[in-house]
């Protein structure tokens, strides 16, 4: 199987491509960018993904960008599960990739935004407004999850799926983010049992 080339830096978006492929014992080239030096938005990185973002994933022909459709190729890549195969299933998790990108993670992202973001790039204070809104959004949509597992291994029952690695990106960061994770037990249980996996506790390649 030919090698496919992933380009990263060690931010929020990235972490579940990199955890995926891991986890699936992809043939992965990793090309790490430094955001600081721009190296996101190079010419050279503008004519592969003209959005400037990573992660972004180079499959001989094929350039998948956006983190979420990188997990879902990665599995059909390998022929694994984690994209499910059954149309039902596919449309449950897509269902709830949209929700995690609308909602949940919406919130999460802001959190730590505020918290790891801003003092690591330097680029200002954080606001309490913001702050404040998130957490809100935090624990109202948190519920939600929780309420799901409760009972479940995984969001999608006994299986773990795509929509695992999406919905749970930011929850590594959660006491330095400031997310009120243990007020969840069944959230924090499912991102224990996620924890259990080498490719998510340490998903970055050496550098």
């Amino acid at each position: 199987m030919a090698a496919m080339k992933l380009y990263y830096s060690d931010v929020l978006s990235p972490r579940k491509a990199c955890a995926a492929a891991r986890y699936l014992a992809a043939p992965v080239e990793y090309v790490y960018l430094d955001l600081t030096k721009a190296e996101h938005r190079t010419p050279a990185m503008l004519a592969i993904n003209p959005s400037g973002k990573v992660p972004t994933l180079v499959d001989g022909d094929r350039i998948v960008c956006e983190a979420d459709a990188i997990i879902c190729h990665l599995s059909e890549r390998m022929g694994a599960a984690l994209w499910p195969r059954e149309c039902d299933d596919q449309i449950e998790v897509v269902g709830w990739l949209s929700w995690n990108a609308m909602h949940f993670g919406r919130a999460c992202g802001a959190l730590y935004f505020e918290h790891i973001i801003k003092p690591r790039f330097g680029i200002g204070p954080l606001d309490p407004a913001v702050e404040s809104e998130a957490l809100a959004e935090f624990r109202r949509f948190a519920a939600v999850l929780d309420d799901r597992l409760g009972g479940r291994d995984w969001v999608m029952g006994d299986r773990l799926t795509v929509a695992d690695f999406a919905l749970a990106v930011a929850l590594p960061y959660a006491g330095a983010a400031h997310m009120p994770l243990d007020e969840f037990p069944a959230l924090r249980r499912w991102h224990d049992r996620l924890d259990a996996f080498d490719a998510w506790r340490d998903p970055w390649p050496a550098r």
